[in-house]
């Protein structure tokens, strides 16, 4: 199973129409063996950058703010803070000039272990980034009925899918693989354990994608977050040309975004994670396809200031001035209560007001709180 990131994960929703953001135990991948905290019920953080914290679990999550953003939604009156949990920063870029569109998210979370329908129903957010199952496994996905309780509660869930790696603890995994690896598998990511990269363009790969979108839209999902779109750089740095792999990776997306929106509605969201960079080889129909997109490390990597930002910046903000939705995930939490890591926290967060390039919108921070 792939390493949990060790650092705790600080948001910034860089929207259109968005006036907050949020974050609920963020990692990429499983780690079943490791005890998981059982989560609460978000709520919001009154905004006290004076608060002392205390020591937790790998599983909580933790930051700090300068400012409540309850006074920003839309909502007449906030919940009341659960005690002794953790907080959440956000960031939310809102450009006053895209019109409003059916879409309108105010607030999102992004959870990918062990998530809880029940709580993300009652959490009071907009939008949720989980994965189709409990653990990753086909044996705990979640059911249609528990899909429903999220959509009837008003939270539009999103199911997470890596399509550039395949994962040896998903249903499509043969043990067998390890040693006659099919022709279109190949080598294991040596950052993440049991991934390994895909050639995305062949036939086989996308049939067991399909049959994972079928899945996904049989349970109830509203749209996918694909992870590992940045794959088509590994390849053009082995043994292919990256013009080739750019435009075969946007083939596939659109041929996703095809497949996915026969099945299930022209409204089903489609929102890539990294690999920005793509926007280069687009000759519009990506961006036009596409509902949003996410990025990692844009400001940060990890505690270091990031070596990707000015790349980084200037594609999303592409995507912003499109009218379309831009999640930021940075891990810029170190988990402790020092000066050193408030400092760094606040910084992150000047530095996403200064990345915001459009003239006409503006940055605002809030809290949010989880265990």
């Amino acid at each position: 199973m792939p390493e949990v990131k060790r650092y705790i994960p600080i948001v910034i929703l860089v929207a259109v129409l968005l006036v907050g953001g949020c974050l609920l135990d963020t990692y990429q991948g499983y780690q079943p063996n490791e005890t998981t905290s059982s989560p609460v019920q978000p709520s919001y953080f009154n905004g006290n950058t004076n608060s002392t914290f205390s020591s937790r679990p790998l599983t909580s999550t933790r930051a700090f703010s300068t400012e409540t953003i309850i006074k920003n939604l839309n909502q007449t009156e906030a919940p009341t803070p659960s005690s002794n949990e953790t907080e959440i920063t956000s960031s939310v870029f809102f450009n006053e000039s895209q019109n409003l569109t059916s879409l309108i998210i105010n607030s999102w979370a992004y959870w990918l272990q062990n998530a809880s329908s029940l709580v993300i129903a009652e959490s009071g957010f907009d939008l949720i980034v989980m994965d189709y199952s409990r653990d990753g496994s086909d044996e705990t996905a979640y059911s249609g009925e528990e899909i429903d309780l999220i959509k009837n509660a008003g939270v539009v869930p999103i199911a997470y899918i890596s399509i550039g790696e395949a994962e040896d603890y998903r249903f499509y995994w043969k043990e067998e693989w390890k040693e006659k690896p099919p022709a279109w598998l190949g080598p294991e990511n040596p950052n993440w354990e049991g991934n390994y990269a895909v050639k995305y363009w062949d036939d086989e790969w996308k049939e067991i994608m399909f049959e994972y979108f079928d899945r996904i839209i049989a349970q109830g999902f509203a749209g996918v977050y694909l992870d590992k779109v940045d794959e088509f750089e590994y390849w053009g740095e082995n043994g292919y040309d990256e013009n080739w792999t750019a435009r075969k990776m946007i083939e596939f997306i659109l041929e996703i975004a095809n497949y996915t929106r026969s099945k299930a509605g022209e409204d089903f969201l489609i929102i890539p994670q990294n690999g920005e960079q793509l926007l280069e080889y687009d000759d519009g129909r990506l961006l036009k396809t596409i509902s949003g997109w996410a990025s990692e490390d844009v400001f940060y990597d990890g505690l270091k200031p990031s070596p990707w930002r000015d790349e980084k910046v200037p594609y999303l903000d592409t995507v912003v001035k499109a009218g379309k939705l831009v999640l930021v995930v940075d891990y810029v939490d170190d988990r402790s209560s020092s000066e050193e890591n408030l400092v760094r926290i606040l910084d992150f967060i000047e530095k996403a007001h200064e990345g915001a390039t459009s003239p006409t919108g503006q940055w605002k921070t809030g809290s949010w709180t989880s265990s």
